[in-house]
């Protein structure tokens, strides 16, 4: 294992968070976008999207422990592997005659984005990163330290 192996997982966990409050603040910012794309003619709301993270694998040093028979496992990190867009939750119906995209009985469709939901989902996101940050914040603390050793 390297010195900067726990840096380098806290990096991608770094990234992943990041990425995981950029969509976020894209779901936010799209809460009451009624044309967000065109799907047969007719404009569709904005869609809730979310990040799939799974743990990196399949880097040499995995294999390199597997075939020497060891079972320390190191973690090395964690990956987006996709954003999806939210299927199962409905689009909300609201009654707005006035407004350009309602239907022939005055409803329109706006997007399936829970400002509560992201909310909390951003504040796990946020909570997150700043663990990762702390870990790689330790993790350098004790390098110098070990530096200081040889002084």
């Amino acid at each position: 294992m390297s010195m900067f192996h726990s840096m380098n997982t806290t990096s991608t966990a770094l990234t992943a968070q990041r990425l995981r409050m950029d969509v976020i603040s894209s779901n936010m910012a799209n809460v009451d976008s009624t044309r967000a794309k065109l799907v047969n003619g007719e404009w569709q709301p904005y869609q809730r999207k979310s990040v799939v993270m799974q743990p990196k694998q399949g880097q040499f040093a995995s294999f390199l422990h597997k075939a020497m028979g060891s079972d320390a496992q190191a973690g090395e990190g964690v990956k987006v592997t996709k954003i999806l867009d939210d299927d199962l939750t409905p689009f909300k119906m609201v009654y707005d005659p006035t407004h350009p995209d309602a239907n022939a009985e005055g409803y329109v469709q706006m997007p399936n984005v829970d400002p509560l939901r992201e909310m909390v989902d951003l504040m796990s996101a946020t909570r997150s990163y700043e663990a990762n940050v702390t870990v790689f914040n330790a993790s350098k603390s004790m390098m110098m330290k070990a530096l200081e050793i040889g002084k």
